[in-house]
């Protein structure tokens, strides 16, 4: 299809009930979903001469045809807008790039003597108790420490905990009651945990907890125990400051509101940022941020916000509060409710003055961000100016080639996604050793061969290396008729190297190699394009290294091993095969040491010392 009068026609023809709608490219790939009250109107009008944003305008102009799908409520095509986002990641829709990997710490009194436990990912359970989240970069984690050691509670494994027969130093450092040995009976045990939880548990129960173990400290220094009422002491400092950290933010008067969370945005100049403050028994446990291009957006903008403070819920119940406070009238927040299915309520005067503080971070985080260049679209959009491209580049794939000596030649494919790493597309390559040895130009053009063949390709190409880098990717793709952008990062001693001299051959700034530009652009002039392209450069060395390091330990560490299949031990090669351990550290070892390491009988464990101490003294 494709003519704008095609479709409009099309559009005319749908039906006017709400539901979801997929625009599709010439390859009938979906580039954009979207939902509606109304089918008929949204879709016609983005096909029609109406006035459209240059975002939308693009798009359009990608798009060939057209799928949409009937829902019996606006409320369903809001949910089901998300679940086919989720399926197709349409290049067009912005979305909320969250991991929701946030600390919690859980108790599971299925133990008799339960430990207090931070997880990241905790599973469900009916004795499984859940504290948080707590937002990354809190220090729940020391907390959680001073915790332990303050209430005597267990913290070893539970394997550790069964097998045990002895108190641990722990105990003898007062820090642990041992229960593992029954120096504690399970309800006095479940006393002492119950009062650390308090911590978390709201104002009045967090104050019995400090009072407790300031009573404790007293009683301590009454018995002349100094040094175990200064660690108290320490201990309460901590503590105290954690609580004043999380109750004097205006939260007091919501102590009967066990789980909620608020939300607010702060709409600038050529960006919009969303906070949420996470509240939990009254106690304001942290924030996240989040920010948008304006002109990007394709929806209307109270739609396009209640859409990802669905996405940011959907799919992780232990994240999602008994209430929602929008900063949004009420009546546009029932689809979320009904999504989402528990209360969200719009601005009610109780919650006027924490709303307030919360929009009040969003606009401080966008001023400090965009102040200090930290802002990855003003990266992005530099990127987009460098390289002469119609709209901002979004998809980032950064490529290193890891090889020493022409042994065990392995590649890396980093994925930045609106310039955050995402590590779902994270890519491995192994390639076969050369005759020639090093060549990094022959591997770099098979591993971007390799990467073409699988298709969904990215907005732009990094390669770490100069001129010549990148001249063989350009080749790759003239060869495969594409017309993607490839870059290279170097530092200016690199690119002496190449077919570039510079000038200043002795400095070593990191700068980006554009084709048909006479000059590489020096990063250091934008912060925000800096700290982009070289996290992306650096992550992908540490990657292809780790891999590298990985395929020659196992190559080395085969090849000894293929030398003693005779001994006895064909069965043990894959063991040794996946040992972390050097033939050098092997060969320090005693043959009791390599009979109980790997399960072998003694005739065989010294036939095998014999062979790595022959070789041992071979290297000396």
């Amino acid at each position: 299809m494709g003519d704008l009068k095609q479709l409009l026609d099309k559009a005319n023809s749908l039906p006017s009930g709400a539901g979801c709608y997929l625009m599709k490219d010439k390859n009938s790939r979906v580039i954009y979903v979207g939902k509606a009250k109304k089918l008929k109107s949204r879709v016609v009008s983005y096909f029609n001469q109406s006035a459209k944003s240059i975002k939308t305008e693009y798009m359009v102009s990608h798009v060939h045809d057209f799928d949409f799908i009937l829902t019996n409520s606006d409320a369903e095509s809001f949910v089901l807008e998300n679940n086919l986002i989720k399926e197709h990641a349409p290049k067009y829709n912005i979305r909320l790039r969250d991991d929701k990997s946030y600390p919690f710490i859980l108790v599971n009194w299925e133990e008799k003597f339960p430990r207090l436990e931070y997880v990241r990912r905790p599973k469900k359970g009916k004795k499984r108790e859940l504290f948080g989240p707590f937002p990354q970069g809190s220090n729940i984690s020391m907390i959680l420490r001073v915790l332990t050691k303050s209430f005597s509670l267990r913290d070893c494994s539970l394997n550790e905990f069964r097998t045990r027969k002895t108190p641990c130093l722990l105990y003898q450092m007062k820090q642990c009651s041992a229960p593992c040995v029954g120096l504690i009976d399970e309800v006095q045990y479940a006393e002492e945990m119950k009062m650390a939880l308090g911590l978390f548990q709201g104002k009045i129960k967090a104050g019995r907890t400090i009072n407790k173990l300031k009573e404790r400290m007293m009683i301590l220094a009454e018995n002349e125990e100094y040094e175990h009422a200064a660690i108290i002491r320490d201990h309460l400092q901590l503590l105290e400051d954690f609580i004043r950290q999380s109750f004097d933010q205006q939260v007091e008067s919501l102590e009967d509101d066990k789980n909620l969370d608020i939300w607010a945005f702060y709409e600038g100049p050529e960006e919009i940022d969303f906070s949420v403050y996470m509240i939990r028994s009254g106690m304001l446990l942290g924030q996240k941020n989040f920010s948008f291009v304006k002109g990007e957006l394709i929806e209307e903008m109270n739609e396009e916000i209640l859409q990802k403070i669905w996405q940011y819920y959907e799919g992780s119940e232990e994240l999602t509060p008994e209430m929602i406070i929008v900063d949004r009238e009420a009546s546009e927040l029932e689809n979320l409710a009904v999504a989402l299915q528990v209360k969200v309520k719009g601005r009610m005067k109780k919650y006027l003055p924490l709303i307030e503080m919360c929009r009040k971070h969003a606009e401080e985080s966008q001023r400090v961000r965009i102040t200090n260049e930290d802002s990855v679209y003003i990266g992005l959009r530099k990127l987009q100016e460098l390289l002469n491209l119609k709209e901002r580049p979004r998809i980032l794939e950064c490529y290193d080639i890891a090889i020493w000596q022409g042994q065990s030649p392995a590649a890396s494919q980093i994925v930045f996604e609106e310039g955050k790493p995402d590590k779902t597309r994270y890519r491995y390559y192994h390639m076969q050793t050369r005759p020639e040895g090093n060549n990094d130009f022959a591997m770099m053009e098979e591993v971007i061969t390799r990467r073409v063949a699988h298709g969904k390709l990215p907005d732009v190409f990094i390669v770490d290396g100069g001129v010549a880098q990148v001249n063989t990717v350009l080749a790759v793709m003239r060869e495969h008729k594409l017309e993607i952008p490839v870059v290279g990062i170097a530092k200016s001693r690199d690119l002496t190297r190449g077919d570039f001299k510079s000038k200043e051959a002795d400095r070593t700034e990191e700068r980006l190699v554009i084709p048909g530009r006479s000059n590489p652009y020096i990063l250091n002039k934008n912060r925000s394009l800096f700290k982009i392209i070289v996290s992306m450069r650096d992550e992908a060395h540490r990657f292809s290294r780790k891999l590298h390091h990985k395929a020659e330990s196992k190559r080395t560490m085969s090849t000894w091993i293929d030398d003693i299949v005779g001994l006895g031990i064909e069965s043990k090669k894959k063991i040794l095969t996946n040992l972390t351990m050097s033939k050098a550290e092997l060969a320090e070892m005693n043959i009791t040491d390599l009979s109980n390491l790997f399960g072998l009988k003694i005739p065989q464990a010294k036939a095998l010392w014999e062979h790595l101490q022959e070789d041992k003294d071979q290297e000396d």
